[in-house]
């Protein structure tokens, strides 16, 4: 089934093959999209979709080095490229919009831009910087209602935005401790206003974003990505999570909004995401559901015939391997990864990866 198309009527895709979303760091003039960033998505644009690397709709949310920035008219221009290039070659391709709140350093952030959390509790552990190389997260400021409604106002001005740039849609980053998960998980937001103390509370902020979202540029133009039980950034589990994620879910199900991307951690050392649990997230969403974490094409391949998923997420194969579909349609052996290369600039561990035949 992974080759099989998908006649999704808002996204018709060429097969139920996702490339995820993965940090690469390439961005380096002001965190404007280049060229290089082009040619690297058009050699992957044999994947049914592609989600790009996450990209802040704020200067507040430019966290690490050289990520990439979608709230300028450069910005615009720079992605112009990529979209072009995928565009070219048949793809599909939706923008990751990621605000890593409290995952920043200032030395990562451009002048004016400051450090924004649902509470002023500092990330524990480091992150590279180009000019102080590792240092300690800086410590944020706890938001405030306003700060919290000019946050959602960013997320649907950098979805506008993303249209123009011409993307197909946009994923809403509300995983892996960025600044949506923040305000999800009870082990970071300890708020005791309305954005805080309940489920209800600690759903809000991720529900005005989807909502403001949606209206912008349409529901069927917006997904989600979620990762209940990971533990990067300070997150974890917590007594209410499977509680508070199916409301979130059903929540979102009601925006009707065009997919839920659940990440499961567990190939990576965290807890994994209970398989009933997952079920029941996958039943009460009635939009397209895409799994996420460790899958090879055997894996991917029984989950998509259990109906478990409609649609695989791939991330660290697609790295190393830009032909990455067809290498699986021939069962050909896939080109080892370069860790070392995964966020230094420039092509190196980028795009000079073979493609078969190369």
């Amino acid at each position: 089934m992974l080759f099989t198309p998908l006649s999704a009527p808002s996204l018709p895709l060429r097969n139920r093959i996702v490339m995820a979303p993965m940090t690469r760091s390439r961005a380096v003039d002001h965190n404007t999209p280049n060229a290089l960033m082009a040619e690297y998505y058009g050699q992957r644009a044999s994947a049914g979709l592609i989600v790009t690397e996450g990209t802040s709709p704020s200067p507040n949310g430019l966290g690490y080095a050289r990520i990439p920035g979608l709230f300028t008219e450069a910005h615009v221009q720079g992605w112009k490229q990529v979209t072009d290039a995928v565009h070219a070659k048949g793809g599909k391709i939706f923008v990751q919009l990621m605000h890593t709140g409290r995952v920043a350093h200032v030395a990562n952030l451009p002048e004016g831009a400051e450090v924004l959390a649902p509470t002023a509790e500092v990330c524990p552990g480091e992150m590279f910087t180009d000019t102080q190389g590792m240092q300690p997260h800086s410590a944020p400021r706890a938001m405030s209602e306003d700060d919290i409604a000019h946050a959602v106002a960013e997320y649907a001005r950098s979805a506008q935005l993303a249209i123009d740039a011409g993307f197909d849609g946009v994923e809403l980053h509300a995983a892996n401790g960025y600044l949506i998960e923040q305000f999800l998980n009870a082990n970071v937001n300890h708020r005791t206003d309305g954005y805080g103390g309940s489920i209800e509370g600690r759903n809000r902020f991720a529900l005005e974003v989807a909502r403001a979202t949606a209206a912008a540029i349409g529901a069927d133009k917006v997904g989600i990505r979620l990762s209940p039980y990971g533990v990067f950034n300070g997150m974890g589990a917590y007594p209410d999570v499977e509680a508070q994620y199916l409301a979130l879910t059903e929540a979102l199900a009601q925006l009707g909004i065009l997919y839920v991307h659940l990440l499961d951690h567990s190939a990576l050392g965290a807890p994994p995401v209970p398989a009933e649990f997952k079920f029941r997230l996958r039943v009460a969403f009635h939009g397209l559901f895409i799994l996420a974490g460790g899958f090879d094409q055997a894996s991917a391949e029984s989950a998509l015939h259990a109906g478990h998923a409609n649609l695989i997420a791939f991330a660290r194969p697609f790295i190393a391997n830009p032909d990455l579909v067809e290498r699986m349609q021939a069962k050909a052996a896939l080109n080892p990864l370069d860790m070392a290369t995964f966020y230094t600039p420039g092509p190196k561990g980028y795009t000079d990866y073979p493609a078969l035949g190369a």
